[in-house]
């Protein structure tokens, strides 16, 4: 038994169409677009009557899938809930990017909150974390070559 790789993450956002343009933003590509409901979806994701419309947006390299979805059924009734570096559970995707001084001078330009200023991690990354849309946490790590 063993693992060949990771599939796809998932995010679920209330504005579809805000979340994907912010990761288009930042250089994913949309690889397909689709809408799901019915009786094998219920079952799937153990809930009943879901109806969703979906984004899957993946690297230019094909290496990454992100899959944006909104529930438009059952809608969550709690609401975005902002949460922290310390929450517990998964707490951020990390996009490996070059020029990582000029991508944060862009999210900064463009509104996103940005949670630090770039660090130096060892003589090995820059890192920076930031909040793009709906709460969803970032960490872009330029490699220092």
């Amino acid at each position: 038994m063993k693992i060949n790789r990771m599939d796809h993450v998932s995010i679920n956002v209330n504005d579809l169409s805000k979340a994907k343009e912010f990761f288009i933003d930042l250089g994913l590509e949309v690889k397909a677009e689709w809408e799901m409901d019915g009786e094998l979806l219920d079952r799937v994701v153990g809930l009943k009557d879901v109806k969703t419309s979906c984004v899957g947006m993946g690297m230019p390299d094909g290496q990454t899938w992100i899959e944006l979805v909104n529930y438009r059924t059952p809608a969550d009734d709690k609401g975005i809930q902002k949460t922290f570096p310390n929450t517990l559970g998964i707490r951020h995707i990390c996009f490996a990017v070059e020029d990582l001084e000029t991508m944060v001078a862009h999210l900064k330009m463009k509104g996103t909150e940005i949670f630090n200023e770039i660090q130096q991690y060892e003589e090995s990354y820059k890192l920076c974390s930031v909040r793009g849309p709906e709460g969803i946490i970032l960490e872009l790590a330029e490699e220092i070559r």
